[in-house]
């Protein structure tokens, strides 16, 4: 202004410009300090427990001045309390400046907090403790002024108190109990005792609401007592009715800490109901009664030993299954070789049978070290031997039924040689020496050149098991292999990024301090190192040492039955459920997998990381469908890529249910439209076994088969047995479709897991039924494993659905279902939960392993599919 005028009226008017200007200038300034001459500031020394009303104006500063001796051997809290009693003063709030030694606590009142959405809460009585510095004499006198100041010109009345507080330090497993606002926030001192290197500090309260937040934060000043700045240091969770975190000495340089209290101005963070939107942004809204009661102990936490009982029990645990394993397997050697014994010399044969037997030309004694065990094969003779005696004896006519029911070894002799006489011809053109580098499945499929006798074979009616075994063992050995490997594989490029991820997951709670972040069970938590639930990890190992021990039986049982192969051994080559071993790697190698990611999960469990301890739930459910498949149908098992393919869409489904899942019904409309057909598309496959296809005559095929079969004349289908499973099988899926369409569960993953697991359990209870029904029976061992996996299952079951926590609920709700100890003052429920779970899935493959023994002696034409 002053150079535009430069410009336009000349010197003269400027000079005359710039001095108004200074004159305004010294006029305001002689006002101002006119106006500090005229401002009172008093003084008063005051004392403690003592109410003071007063009133201040802009005109007016009142400073009290207060004293009060501090020793090193007690500690005493200090607290200040205001009341303003004149209404209208959110205009123009009133300014508290509390000065200490080492310290200043400021605040206005009527204290404004704000909640989401720029929500503004007017608190007139507010209640702060002051912060209290360190002293270094045995006792120590110290000063504290409270400034109260105003810009009201008008007079605003209020009220300062200065009380003790004598409850101020806590005491080891002592509770106390006090009330909390969001402007009157609460917080005590904790001094480590000697010989306790870690405390739980727990802090309880019979009402829900209002949300509240519990912090441990170091003793330092200032402290974070308000709901705007209670995050900025130290340790926190947010808690409805409970809350509780474990505190470490090594954590806290002065051995002390402080546990502070506040109560937030909204419950929204503690899954509450938030509060309407004001109709103007300025508009302070009335919060009503947030007072809370609520009461806190300090307890000491467990002690070193504890942990080293809990590492021994888990790890005893587990090793007497190996112990266990190894005396099964050394009592079956002894019986084994009692057996083979018995076969040399037949104690309950006369000289004469013995003679008739062994002592005829062209029969020799053989030893079964050279030609395998009768407990692999049902048989130590080789198969010259058996032809000759055949021969010769004309079938054992001479042998009779009766001495045949009288000696069971005849009958174990008599019944390879009806082996033989049917499969001589078909075994002695085949040589196993050519290397299985050089094999591959297309090229030598035995029906790759007949494709008709594909649809004779497999359409029959009735089908055995040597029907659908047909492809060479070596192929087929290979192809089921590449299972094991590709697991493996997925598993190491798998198990990387997550174990990266949760250890950056520890990282930011440890550093953060936000206790929200992870869903523990926090009265049950024990910190190492940096883990803070340390025992959740631990009680994985379960999975991994009982996975590692199926894969150990497994190999033994693989290297036994490739002895026998190498042997040419007839009842390995032609009786039994075909053996093949590479899915049981695939199912150990799996269960080891899911204990390492379900120790990755619990790191930090929360509902970003959930599918890392489900996804190879997911992956043993299917691996155990299909071997049970396989068992019966070895030629037309899918293959490994096309298992796992489906696998990752199931995996990929959950990914997008928990992202996505929860309240959207489009998600669920979609996803039960695929379950669906899904269901109806693998229906068509396993009736029909393979034999047809999905082409654009599909349509016409349909309406075909119901004219012929429905309209035109009104028959049953073809394949009854199957029809009934897959029609129990519909009606389940379906059930559960419509189930996740109308209730929409927000735990997707474990609905989707449910799935699995009840297509699972129905495929198997068919399979035991069907193997009941035909006349076949369960041995022993299988019959152990059965009854002791469901009593285990049952008892797992039964601590899983306790629900320490949920990560569908905020953290203060989940907080809620937190439960102490249970085992050793170390494991929880959900411990248990690993614990028995794991075992339960040893003993189901087990089960899987060993429930059709009884068929090794059984010609596979004898053997029903079903």
């Amino acid at each position: 202004m002053v150079l535009r005028s430069c410009c336009k009226f000349g010197p003269v008017s400027v000079l005359f410009r710039l001095g108004y200007v200074a004159l305004l200038l010294l006029c305001v300034t002689h006002l101002r300090c006119a106006r500090a001459e005229n401002k009172t500031v008093v003084q008063k020394y005051a004392e403690f427990d003592v109410t003071y009303n007063d009133t201040v104006t802009s005109d007016n500063q009142t400073i009290y001045a207060f004293n009060h001796t501090v020793s090193r051997n007690k500690t005493e809290g200090v607290r200040v309390t205001v009341d303003v009693l004149s209404e209208g003063a959110e205009s123009s709030p009133i300014l508290f400046v509390v000065r200490q030694k080492q310290a200043v606590l400021s605040f206005q009142v009527p204290l404004i907090l704000r909640g989401l959405y720029q929500r503004k809460y007017p608190y007139a009585h507010v209640g702060r403790t002051l912060c209290q510095p360190p002293t270094r004499t045995l006792s120590e006198t110290q000063y504290f002024f409270v400034d109260v100041s105003t810009l009201s010109n008008l007079g605003t009345h209020y009220q300062l108190r200065i009380s003790r507080v004598d409850s101020f330090t806590l005491h080891t497993d002592k509770k106390f109990s006090f009330t909390a606002s969001p402007s009157q926030p609460q917080y005590f001192k904790y001094v480590f005792p000697d010989g306790v290197d870690t405390a739980i500090v727990k802090v309880n309260s019979e009402m829900t609401f209002p949300c509240s937040v519990m912090s441990i934060q170091d003793i330092q000043c200032p402290v974070y007592d308000l709901d705007n700045n209670v995050a900025f240091i130290g340790m926190y969770q947010t808690m409805t009715k409970t809350a509780a975190i474990t505190v470490q000495r090594k954590d806290f340089p002065s051995n002390s800490f402080y546990v502070v209290v506040v109560v937030k101005t909204e419950d929204e963070a503690c899954g509450g109901p938030l509060r309407f939107y004001p109709l103007r942004p300025d508009e302070l809204i009335d919060a009503g009664n947030r007072s809370k009661t609520l009461d806190v102990v300090v307890s000491p936490a467990i002690s070193s030993d504890v942990y080293v009982m809990g590492m021994l029990f888990c790890l005893g645990i587990f090793l007497s299954f190996y112990l266990l394993t190894f005396l099964v397997a050394c009592v079956e050697n002894k019986r084994m070789h009692r057996r083979r014994e018995g076969l040399l010399n037949p104690a309950d044969m006369s000289p004469a049978e013995t003679a008739s037997l062994l002592g005829k030309p062209g029969v020799t004694p053989v030893s079964p070290y050279e030609y395998g065990s009768f407990a692999d094969n049902g048989s130590t003779l080789s198969s010259e031997a058996i032809t000759d005696s055949i021969a010769s004896d004309a079938n054992y006519g001479y042998m009779g039924q009766e001495t045949l029911k009288r000696r069971p070894f005849l009958t174990a002799i008599h019944h390879v040689a009806i082996c033989i006489e049917r499969s001589l011809e078909s075994v002695t053109g085949r040589s196993r020496q050519e290397s299985l580098s050089s094999i591959e499945e297309d090229d030598y499929d035995t029906l790759a050149d007949i494709d008709s006798d594909k649809n004779i074979v497999r359409t029959k009616k009735y089908l055995c098991v040597s029907d659908l075994a047909r492809k060479d063992k070596r192929v087929l050995s290979k192809k089921y292999q590449i299972y094991f490997w590709n697991i493996a594989t997925i598993g190491v490029f798998y198990a990387l990024p997550v174990i990266q991820l949760v250890i950056t997951y520890q990282t930011v709670v440890n550093v953060t301090g936000n206790q929200d972040i992870c869903y523990y069970n926090f009265l049950c938590a024990h910190p190492l190192g940096n883990l803070s639930a340390f025992n959740n990890i631990l009680s994985n190992l379960g999975y991994v040492m009982l996975g590692l021990l199926f894969l150990l039986i497994v190999l033994q049982r693989d290297i036994i039955h490739s002895r026998a192969l190498d042997r040419n051994d007839l009842n390995a080559l032609e009786c039994g459920i075909p053996k093949h071993f590479g899915l049981f790697y695939a199912m150990g190698t799996a269960l080891m997998m899911e204990g390492l990611l379900s120790a990755c999960y619990h790191v930090c469990p929360n509902y970003t990381n959930f599918q890392f301890d489900t996804s190879f739930m997911y992956m043993i459910a299917g691996l155990c469908v299909l071997k049970l498949y396989q068992k019966r149908h070895p030629d037309i098992n899918a293959s490994a890529y096309t298992a796992y393919a489906c696998l990752a869409a199931v995996i990929f489904f959950s990914v997008l249910g928990v992202v996505f899942g929860k309240g959207n019904m489009v998600f669920w409309i979609i996803f039960s439209v695929l379950h669906i057909l899904a269901t109806m598309l693998l229906s068509t496959q396993l009736y029909y076994m393979g034999r047809w296809r999905l082409d654009s005559g599909i349509l016409r095929r349909i309406v075909y088969v119901i004219y012929t079969d429905c309209i035109r004349q009104c028959s049953g289908p073809m394949y009854i047995d199957r029809m009934v499973l897959l029609v129990m099988g519909n009606i389940v899926n379906w059930s559960l479709a419509a189930y996740g369409l109308l209730k929409t569960p927000n735990d997707f993953a474990s609905y989707l897991l449910a799935i699995a697991i009840c297509n699972l359990l129905l495929y198997f209870a068919f399979y035991i039924i069907m193997k009941l029904r035909s006349g076949e029976r369960i041995q022993c061992m299988a019959m152990v494993c059965i009854l002791f996996t469901a009593v285990v299952w049952g008892f797992a079951l039964f601590f899983f659905f306790q629900g320490l926590s949920t990560w569908q609920k905020t953290p203060a709700e989940s907080r809620e279902h937190n439960r102490d100890c249970i085992v050793l003052s170390f494991f929880d429920d959900h411990d248990i939960w690993h614990f028995l779970s794991s075992i339960a899935m040893f003993g189901s493959f087990l089960v899987l392993l060993t429930m059709d023994d009884d068929l090794d002696d059984v010609q596979r034409d004898k053997i029903f599919v079903f």
